[in-house]
């Protein structure tokens, strides 16, 4: 049943890859409603909500990213901006969509988190002795109403797939919106430029989703194959991850997980979810 959270309708997700759709309808879910995707004759995407005895009237509708974007609400603002994506010697790398057995916030506090580097990207992003984060700043942008995390850095064995020594990476985290979260990195081979990795999640149910990590990347020697790879390993092993927390739904009162100096991000990012008031695929919002 579709959720009737006002802050989670009124978002924009990416609920399709824009290529694949056709005038053939493809039937995706979203916040526990079905939905329609297809194109009209004159080739303009189009998505409806699915009921028993029909379809509804189209919802609004954009092509970004390489993705269909729509909305179950009223969004107060537009599709996020990337603008990494309109720079023309970018590789835009989209990573093939990828279903979980847990909460759309779940995924995201999983991308926020450092920590797990060592012990889950083993050799990859992370590796013993290094598994300590150092400190950084993490807040809410008032004016913009994201969250930010700064002068974060790990020691990451592969700091890209063009690398294959370690060294420290200076990283910094964005969440312009509860179901879209982005990682901004020093590019290697371009150091006064960053590589910017979008993570897209589609909120299915409140314990189901969908994620697709979009990458822009300043990388002229790797094949699209071997970036493919690349972030697509570490993505299938964050899945494992997220699979097993429990509660599947991301507590947002404190008391319910503890948090450490590394978590810095999570404590913001659920802070930030609860001001807002958003009830779906979260716990706790008393």
């Amino acid at each position: 049943m579709k959720t009737d959270d006002r802050v989670a309708l009124d978002e924009w997700y990416a609920v399709e890859t824009a290529a694949a759709v056709t005038a053939t309808p493809v039937v995706t879910r979203l916040l526990g409603q079905d939905i329609v995707c297809d194109r009209m004759p004159d080739g303009a995407p189009r998505v409806r909500e699915r009921f028993p005895d029909g379809f509804g009237p189209p919802l609004p509708v954009r092509e970004r990213y390489g993705c269909l974007w729509t909305t179950l609400g009223h969004p107060n603002r537009d599709v996020l901006a990337i603008p990494e994506a309109d720079e023309a010697d970018r590789r835009h790398v989209p990573c093939g969509w990828v279903k979980m057995r847990t909460s759309g916030p779940r995924v995201v506090e999983n991308f926020l988190d450092m920590a797990h580097f060592p012990f889950v990207h083993t050799d990859i992003l992370g590796a013993e002795p290094h598994t300590e984060v150092p400190a950084y700043a993490s807040e809410i942008r008032r004016d913009v109403d994201e969250v930010w995390a700064t002068n974060c850095s790990f020691f990451q064995p592969r700091i890209a797939a063009t690398e294959t020594e370690g060294d420290f990476v200076r990283l910094t985290y964005r969440v312009p919106s509860p179901f879209v979260v982005m990682l901004y990195r020093v590019c290697p081979s371009a150091p006064d430029r960053l590589d910017a990795i979008a993570l897209f999640i589609q909120p299915m149910e409140e314990e189901l989703c969908r994620a697709q990590p979009v990458m822009y990347l300043v990388d002229a020697c790797s094949t699209h194959t071997a970036l493919l790879h690349f972030e697509q390993t570490i993505f299938l092993q964050d899945r494992i991850i997220v699979e097993n927390q429990r509660p599947l739904r991301l507590p947002l009162e404190p008391r319910h997980e503890i948090p450490t100096r590394a978590d810095k991000s999570s404590v913001v990012y659920r802070r930030w979810l609860k001001e807002k008031g958003l009830r779906f695929g979260t716990v706790g919002h008393g």
